[in-house]
């Protein structure tokens, strides 16, 4: 495993103490490298959820009025079981 050297304040290594002083985190690096996982999922999360966004600016406006989408929703809903 690489090493990083990074800088911080006083009070944010302290903050970072404390987290490890909490007992959730083993060691100052566990806590680092959980924060970067958290940040990778999100990004991954915010990526999925602009995708989803673009295809549905480009799949246009639809031709159901909001009855029938809610409609269709609770048709769906009940057929998978979950209403």
């Amino acid at each position: 495993m690489t090493s990083m050297s990074i800088s911080l304040s006083n009070h944010l290594r302290n903050f970072i103490k404390s987290r490890v002083t909490s007992g959730e985190y083993h060691n100052e690096s566990e806590y680092i490298r959980d924060l970067v996982r958290r940040d990778r999922e999100k990004l991954s999360e915010e990526q999925q959820l602009l995708n989803m966004l673009r295809h549905s600016r480009e799949s246009g406006i639809s031709d159901y009025d909001l009855p029938e989408i809610m409609k269709n929703v609770k048709e769906r809903l009940r057929k998978d079981g979950n209403l």
